[in-house]
């Protein structure tokens, strides 16, 4: 597939367009791989996925740290990567080489969505110039491209974060949009997280009024690279999303709902937020309605 079959391709990038750059002085590639396990005590133990970056990784590209650098560190548990605050988003991404000039190529192991989370704050904090490695670090590994273990040298840059209104959104956005046909809630989840079987963050279930279009179907099996735009608009119709129409995604911490609200921009909406809680706030309120079935 080309990634020029998307209505805004620029977001993403072959693993052969970055090999082909990767001595390009403005380009800086990370990996933003974050590992989950399930445990019985909770849905998810998060491990960061530095040490796997140390064993191997894209030539001259660093590791970003979603946990412990890109989330707000005042936020309490069970909001684990809710965006922090703007001046420590602009500190973190200036320390690692990221200034107002640079091209940014992001890419994950496992699954597109660390990189699309990535993706979707600077997107949120005005910075354009960005993408996401379609395949990640499986596709690059596949491909026989060169693997590096040497540490990452992109120097200090300043990083001006201009803040856009509504593509990071709370409960109270969600709550507001509760029974408005002009907004849609899309869960990123699986379909039996959406009916409340399986893993859960709280109480189990759903938004009320929500449909389930799960960030796991988004992606072919095997090469790990995007379903191609036909499908992927296809999922999204078959959910009822129409184009023009406000959406707001959520999944369990914020991380699926990224790779939902970042496949979005791709095909072309305009109108797309993220809600950065997610169930992992929404479920254990009670004061907050919540669906099963």
């Amino acid at each position: 597939m080309s990634t020029e079959e998307f209505a805004r391709p620029q977001h993403l990038v072959e693993t052969g367009w970055v090999a082909a750059h990767l001595a390009d002085p403005a380009l800086r590639v990370f990996d933003c791989t974050i590992i989950l396990t399930p445990t019985p005590e909770d849905p998810f133990r998060i491990e960061s996925g530095r040490g796997a970056w140390e064993r191997g990784h894209v030539p001259g590209s660093g590791h970003l740290d979603l946990q412990d650098e890109l989330s707000d560190r005042s936020s309490p548990p069970p909001l684990r990567f809710t965006v922090p605050p703007a001046g420590q988003f602009a500190e973190a991404m200036g320390r690692h080489g990221v200034g107002d000039d640079a091209r940014v190529v992001l890419y994950s192991a496992g699954h597109p969505m660390w990189a699309a989370r990535v993706w979707w704050m600077l997107r949120a904090l005005g910075f354009d110039d960005a993408a996401v490695m379609d395949g990640g670090w499986e596709k690059w590994v596949a491909e026989s491209r060169p693997v590096s273990v040497e540490p990452c040298r992109y120097p200090p840059a300043r990083f001006h974060p201009r803040p856009r209104s509504g593509l990071i959104v709370g409960k109270a956005k969600v709550r507001a949009a509760l029974g408005d046909t002009g907004v849609r809630l899309v869960n990123a989840l699986t379909p039996r997280q959406h009916a409340g079987r399986g893993v859960h963050y709280g109480r189990p279930g759903r938004i009320p009024g929500s449909v389930c279009v799960p960030a796991l179907m988004l992606v072919e099996w095997g090469p790990g690279t995007f379903q191609r735009p036909a499908e992927l608009r296809a999922a999204f119709d078959a959910a009822g999303v129409r184009p023009g129409q406000r959406v707001i995604t959520y999944c369990g911490g914020g991380i699926a709902a990224a790779c939902d609200a970042f496949v979005l921009t791709l095909l072309g909406h305009d109108d797309v937020a993220v809600y950065d809680g997610s169930l992992a706030e929404w479920s254990n309120d009670r004061s907050l309605p919540m669906e099963t079935g």
